[in-house]
């Protein structure tokens, strides 16, 4: 490695840190290039891409189709903010509408402003459909969650690194253990103005928490009883990352609202959206909520594109297959390796937890160890490893990456 290439990585680290925000810590790699499951730093070195933009590049990185519809889409008309119709946002909304089984589809960009949204719709259907009293509308949520680090997100997250020195906070949010029925259930009975539940149907970022098998049937079957709308954030677990269209398809649940981002862009451009029936959506009046950027032409064409890849390249199964191959052969390994504990996760969404206290730095050091060996992962509350790989992974890569992190780890110990 030359000194001339080596000095690419150090001058574009040198230039965030100068001009950027410090609001990120990345692991010390520099990408330049990708394509599916790969992705090239500035010296030239391949990697295994084993975070997947935190499960925005389901469909891998640059997919052709993806990038072509976009591209396609970028010609014609990029923006018209919302002030005019366009011919590619109805088409949009309708594909995602039937592909989801909703009436209803609100575009917007990111997923933590899809959040906002979905908290907006709630609060008026409560006001409205339910008669909860003005400004006394309260959604339940669940200790551990992340759901973005806007200020009324933060209001409700246990998380201080989001939260200190970021108040005053929101209120009209209620905190329970999550994957606990009872507490659902005493929350529902305690508090009168309940308007809604939100939750992740898996905690992504608490370190891929898997709920016992179902709690989101019986916690949707408890927001009926009592009239609560249930709220499934499906930003990360959404698009077949979890096997399933849906992580709330492995029990059959309808969410009354349904929160979508990430993978929704195929990677490519920001686009997420929220879907509910007539009977939830219709609260909304022009002027009550909107966006210049949310259903842009570009991108209504990539969300279509983004989908269909989904569904014809038969990605949720192949989440579905290899995830249980994935933690299959790690269960192999785990018995005879005092650093790792568990494997936890649904489809292509996993986790090792490390045998080290969060506030350790091991689970950073192994990252870096795979980092050297070819592939990337972050960690995730200190002692959790995340493994989230492009969907489009085939067998024989995701046996070279088993390979790859046994090895690290065997290494590690050393």
């Amino acid at each position: 490695m030359s000194v001339l290439t080596t000095n690419l990585s150090e001058k574009a680290i040198r230039l965030e840190s100068e001009y950027g925000a410090n609001n990120y810590h990345p692991l010390p790699v520099v990408l330049t290039k990708g394509k599916g499951v790969h992705v090239w730093d500035v010296e030239g070195k391949k990697y295994y891409d084993f975070l997947s933009a935190y499960s925005a590049v389901n469909q891998g990185h640059c997919h052709p189709r993806i990038i072509g519809a976009m591209m396609d889409q970028a010609h014609c008309l990029t923006l018209t903010s919302r002030a005019f119709y366009n011919d590619m946002l109805g088409r949009f909304e309708k594909y995602a509408a039937e592909t989801f089984g909703y009436d209803k589809l609100l575009p917007m960009n990111t997923g933590a402003e899809a959040v906002e949204t979905a908290i907006k719709v709630c609060r008026k259907w409560g006001y409205e459909k339910k008669g909860i009293p003005e400004n006394e509308a309260q959604i339940i949520v669940c200790d551990n969650n992340f759901h973005g680090r806007t200020t009324t997100i933060i209001s409700f997250s246990n998380d201080p690194v989001a939260r200190d020195h970021f108040g005053p906070f929101t209120e009209g949010f209620i905190k329970i253990g999550y994957d606990s029925i009872r507490a659902l259930e005493h929350a529902l009975l305690e508090h009168k103005n309940i308007a809604g539940f939100l939750v992740e149907p898996i905690q992504g970022e608490a370190g891929v928490f898997v709920p016992s098998e179902g709690y989101l049937a019986k916690a949707k079957a408890l927001c009926e009883k009592h009239n609560v709308l249930f709220i499934a954030d499906e930003v990360q677990t959404g698009i077949g990352r979890t096997g399933k269209m849906l992580a709330v398809d492995h029990e059959n649940v309808t969410p009354d609202i349904l929160i979508l981002g990430k993978a929704l862009s195929g990677g490519a451009y920001p686009v997420s959206a929220v879907l509910a029936n007539d009977s939830i959506m219709g609260v909304l009046n022009p002027g009550n909520h909107g966006s210049t950027f949310g259903g842009n032409p570009v991108a209504a064409a990539v969300g279509i594109a983004a989908l269909e890849v989904i569904k014809e390249e038969n990605l949720a199964e192949n989440a579905r297959r290899l995830g249980q191959l994935f933690r299959d052969e790690l269960n192999k390994f785990i018995p005879n390796c005092d650093l790792v504990s568990q494997v936890r996760g649904k489809g292509l969404l996993n986790a090792i937890l490390i045998n080290d206290t969060e506030d350790s730095s091991t689970a950073w050091d192994i990252c870096m160890a795979l980092k050297e060996n070819g592939l990337l992962a972050k960690p995730t509350h200190g002692n959790i490893i995340r493994f989230a790989p492009p969907l489009v992974i085939t067998e024989e890569q995701l046996l070279d990456c088993v390979s790859i992190i046994t090895r690290t780890l065997k290494e590690f110990r050393k």
